[in-house]
């Protein structure tokens, strides 16, 4: 046992050193966001979905696009707008008169990266053509299925400011996202650094430094960090606190939340504090890795009563509340 454990301590060190180098490469070119640049890589090693949400300007697609060119994987992005149609993301079936047969016109979305800009632009119709991709990683065109590439992740961004001309996602699309992340400001020193670099005359560029094969033997890896039963029932405790506070004696919190997170959110939990735990160099879970995840994952998943908007009570104050109350192994 002891052997197992020292071979695993090793695969997370020698792996885990390339999410170093991605990092390092990817702040070349941007100054700050490294909360988002570390949940879109939590994402990208559990295999998890993420949206974000900021104002206009936060380099939410540099970033998105920077980390492609750091990873040497296709990058496909589309602006979702009120009239886009389904095949506009997915694709089609095209009918070739001089072969007298269809062929399959691929969409954007048969990319490694996809940037879903502005997804709340676009009806639901829209929306729910990325639903099996998102899913299931594959796309059915015709009578055909065709299986997206690996990895798959789909980023996706909102504007939280601006209501006018969306459409709100829908709750099984949500769910469907692993992170939902909060993309503020750049602090003083950060934007300073950022004015240099973008007025400088020549625009920074990141360098490949890693390929799809290194991403995929550090996702098995992380995969493999090991999480005790007790992180198991504190993360069971965290998510069914956000369904029963009452039952767990957040009574306050019963006439704010309509609807808690769902078995998904468990299995977030768990994956996403796995990859905490190795950008860190870790072969194990703690309860701060859970702790640090657990807002990005569970904001998006708590369904607020009418009360608690009208009281302009956030998901985010909710998730805090519960993870004050709930006792950390």
């Amino acid at each position: 046992m002891t052997e197992d454990i020292r071979a695993l301590e090793d695969a997370v060190t020698r792996e885990s050193r390339v999410t170093d180098l991605i990092t390092a490469e990817v702040g070349k070119v941007i100054s700050g966001q490294r909360y988002t640049i570390e949940r879109i890589l939590i994402g990208l090693l559990s295999d998890g979905h993420v949206l974000l949400e900021g104002v206009p300007g936060l380099a939410k697609t540099m970033v998105v696009r920077t980390l492609a060119q750091t990873l040497s994987l296709k990058f496909g992005r589309i602006q979702f707008t009120p009239d886009l149609l389904p095949s506009d993301v997915i694709g089609t079936t095209v009918f070739d008169p001089r072969q007298v047969s269809f062929s399959v016109r691929r969409g954007p979305v048969f990319a490694n990266l996809l940037l879903a800009d502005e997804i709340n632009r676009a009806p639901a119709k829209v929306q729910s053509a990325l639903l099996e991709a998102m899913q299931e990683r594959q796309v059915t065109l015709g009578e055909k299925t065709n299986p997206l590439p690996t990895p798959f992740l789909v980023l996706a961004t909102q504007n939280p400011l601006e209501q006018e001309g969306t459409y709100p996602l829908p709750e099984a699309q949500l769910d469907r996202f692993m992170l939902k992340l909060k993309v503020d400001y750049p602090s003083r020193e950060e934007e300073r650094e950022m004015l240099l670099r973008m007025t400088a005359g020549r625009l920074p560029l990141a360098n490949a430094v890693a390929t799809g094969d290194d991403v995929a033997r550090a996702r098995v890896t992380s995969q493999r960090v090991f999480v005790d039963q007790k992180i198991h029932e504190y993360v069971l405790d965290l998510v069914r606190a956000s369904r029963r506070p009452r039952e767990r004696g957040l009574a306050d919190l019963s006439k704010l939340i309509e609807y808690g997170a769902s078995p998904r959110a468990s299995i977030a939990l768990v994956q996403a504090a796995r990859a905490h735990a190795f950008l860190r160099h870790r072969a194990f879970v703690s309860p701060e890795d859970v702790k640090a995840i657990a807002p990005d994952v569970l904001r998006h998943r708590v369904t607020l009563t009418y009360e608690a908007e009208a009281d302009r009570i956030s998901p985010d104050s909710v998730v805090s509340r519960i993870l004050e109350h709930v006792a950390v192994p």
